[in-house]
């Protein structure tokens, strides 16, 4: 079986955290989103990969997949991002006839894909498995949704007005080559988008077998702002403490990790946290549900439910930072005045002067 990850998106939702790299190379508790989605992969046995990709986002994500996991990793242009079905189009050459599976990268599954890659029997007639989750009905209307009887997928249907079921599709599919001959026959929706669940409903209507899996446990769909943090939340829940760098004159309660070359001074940190590979924090408090990035510089300032990229410098801010997501190499730095808090969506390279009261 092959693996296809789909990377080629633009992210617009996070702007402007994505708006000098792509979505999936963004962390979610100091690890890419993308190396979840291979992560997953590999543990379902899967380790030839292609990875869909455009033409504003492949260097990015070569770099950050190079030697990851030892998987073989194949890059397919899809340029411009066409909707899912166009990325399986694209990755006709490369999928050849045999099975695959297909996952967005910026969606997180907490006991990953392998319930959905082992449900997948061809030798009992099955062409397709689609994972799903039970979601509130006003979710359902912005979601594809599907209706489930007896043990098959009956209808899908993509964003209804009026949602025949609660049950949505989630971002991992398993299919066998039938699919392809679907999505040679499908018309473009009112975007000009391929949607994967025309071509999953045009196998239904063709007499072919669609199984439900239901997701175990959590997914997150990291799309905005709001759901990365939340995914770091969630990742981070599963920590356990690891002190490999250097702490002194400090309080770490909880599940805490600091990586090797880390320097902890004089600092309380709560966890969940964890402070990534080089990173300094000194006369600083972290709060729980915090990542810090590598070679990142904390000194002086508060962070709470927070994500801080690599390499960014905070310095000497009063307020106490939360619920904020903060970007690659930026440089936010206090100073006397008002307000007495922030709450902050910081794109890469940014500078920033935080007024203190």
């Amino acid at each position: 079986m092959k693996g296809l990850i789909l990377a080629a998106g633009l992210g617009t939702r996070l702007r402007p955290i994505t708006s000098l790299r792509p979505k999936p190379t963004i962390s979610v508790a100091n690890k890419p989103l993308i190396h979840y989605a291979v992560d997953d992969l590999v543990e379902a046995g899967v380790t030839d990969i292609g990875v869909v990709v455009s033409y504003l986002t492949i260097e990015s994500i070569k770099e950050t997949l190079a030697g990851y996991r030892g998987a073989s990793f194949t890059y397919l242009l899809q340029n411009p991002p066409r909707g899912l079905a166009h990325a399986v189009k694209v990755s006709r050459e490369f999928l050849g006839d045999d099975p695959f599976v297909m996952l967005l990268s910026d969606n997180l599954f907490e006991h990953g894909i392998t319930s959905f890659v082992k449900a997948f029997e061809p030798e009992r007639g099955m062409n397709a498995v689609c994972a799903l989750v039970p979601v509130p009905r006003e979710d359902a209307r912005s979601l594809g949704v599907a209706v489930v009887e007896g043990g098959r997928i009956t209808r899908l249907v993509e964003k209804p007005e009026d949602p025949p079921s609660t049950l949505a599709v989630a971002g991992v599919y398993v299919f066998d080559a039938t699919i392809h001959a679907m999505i040679e026959d499908l018309e473009p929706g009112a975007k000009g988008e391929y949607q994967i669940t025309d071509a999953i409903q045009m196998l239904i209507t063709r007499g072919h077998t669609v199984v439900p899996v239901q997701v175990e446990g959590w997914w997150k769909d990291t799309g905005k702002p709001e759901d990365i943090l939340d995914a770091n939340r969630l990742q981070l829940m599963q920590l356990r403490s690891a002190v490999r760098g250097e702490v002194t004159d400090s309080n770490l309660v909880g599940e805490v990790v600091v990586e090797e070359g880390a320097v902890v001074r004089n600092t309380t940190i709560f966890g969940p946290a964890i402070v990534g590979r080089g990173a300094q924090v000194e006369n600083a408090y972290v709060g729980p549900f915090t990542s810090i990035g590598d070679d990142v510089v904390l000194v002086n300032a508060e962070l709470e439910f927070a994500v801080v990229g690599a390499r960014t410098r905070i310095r000497g801010v009063g307020p106490r930072i939360q619920g904020s997501l903060i970007g690659e190499d930026v440089h936010l730095e206090g100073h006397r005045g008002r307000p007495s808090s922030h709450r902050l969506v910081v794109g890469d390279e940014s500078r920033i002067l935080l007024q203190e009261s």
